[in-house]
């Protein structure tokens, strides 16, 4: 880790504690209004498939989708990197493994997880190819790679164009569904563009690593 990454976990983890205590007032935060959390236990269970599976939530926060996850049968390992979004995580869903680490680098085992998932997270990470890249290898063979993105009003955010460009070797995208026009997912209309898309690692562990296929 160079001194500028450094510097960037730290600001990074000082950012997010700050945003902690109130983290869960926003609709699709906190998953209290239990309309909102149904639209999103549909949209996961349309993304993820049969269960029950492993799954590992990279920048998870206060542990809501860690929760619900886990309250559809997932066996779930729970990622963030603020210390103080994690103490009420485990305090939400004692069931949920969580782990402080980051997202850009998790330090978790490699082809353990049926699934990874995340939401609103890659978007703010320093180089979105060389993430995936990592959390591709976090999969099994056929795994599902989940994440929720969008480009906010602000100008910030990536595109479901840039995701695909970034997705390594061995990702295959399977579906992307705009949820722009989704209000029951966020408590109400968005002036964002939100959207899911789900890819699936290769079974070929050749093409899981990048490499090229045998040729016949």
């Amino acid at each position: 880790m160079t001194q500028d990454g450094d510097a960037r976990l730290r600001q990074a983890r000082a950012a997010w504690d700050a945003e902690a205590a109130t983290f869960d007032a926003e609709a699709d935060h906190g998953l209290l209004d239990p309309r909102v959390r149904e639209a999103w236990e549909g949209l996961l269970a349309g993304a993820l498939g049969p269960g029950p599976l492993r799954v590992a939530d990279l920048g998870c926060g206060t542990g809501s989708l860690s929760l619900l996850l886990h309250d559809m049968g997932h066996t779930v390992t729970g990622l963030d990197l603020s210390p103080q979004m994690l103490e009420r995580a485990r305090a939400k869903a004692p069931a949920v493994r969580f782990v402080e680490g980051d997202a850009a680098r998790p330090d978790l085992p490699g082809a353990d997880f049926d699934a990874v998932v995340g939401r609103h997270i890659l978007w703010a990470l320093p180089d979105a190819a060389s993430a995936l890249a990592r959390w591709a290898a976090l999969l099994v063979p056929g795994g599902i790679l989940c994440l929720v993105e969008g480009v906010w009003h602000t100008g910030a955010g990536l595109s479901s164009d840039q995701v695909r460009a970034a997705l390594p070797a061995g990702m295959a995208c399977l579906g992307l569904r705009d949820l722009s026009l989704d209000p029951e997912l966020w408590g109400g209309p968005l002036a964002d563009d939100r959207y899911i898309l789900t890819a699936r690692r290769s079974f070929s562990p050749r093409a899981a690593a990048g490499l090229p296929g045998r040729r016949p």
